[in-house]
């Protein structure tokens, strides 16, 4: 992960996006209790939710990957179909740990 670019591309320095990054994996981090939480009582509408939420800041900042996943998570939970949903769940925090690796 290039940081230094990914932050050009949005008009920032390197600083600012490190300290945008930061703040995602602390609120993406939150999101995915969330999602792990609605998962186990099979909401739906909170997994959506809380995918919809990583979604958003994932992709803003150019992650993806993160964005792929909670794309497919939000649109099975919108279809009622929470069907293998936790192994998504574990490669977005996969996903982030991989960046807290090359944050720290």
């Amino acid at each position: 992960m290039d940081f230094e670019e990914m932050g050009a591309r949005l008009g920032l320095e390197k600083e600012e996006f490190m300290e945008l990054v930061d703040i995602f994996v602390s609120s993406a981090e939150e999101d995915i209790q969330k999602l792990n939480n609605a998962l186990s009582v099979s909401d739906s509408k909170a997994v959506a939710e809380a995918a919809h939420s990583l979604k958003g800041s994932s992709g803003n900042l150019g992650f993806s990957a993160i964005a792929d996943l909670a794309s497919r998570i939000e649109q099975n939970a919108r279809k009622s179909d929470l069907t293998d949903l936790d192994s998504y769940s574990v490669n977005i925090s996969c996903e982030i740990e991989k960046i807290k690796v090359v944050i720290s």
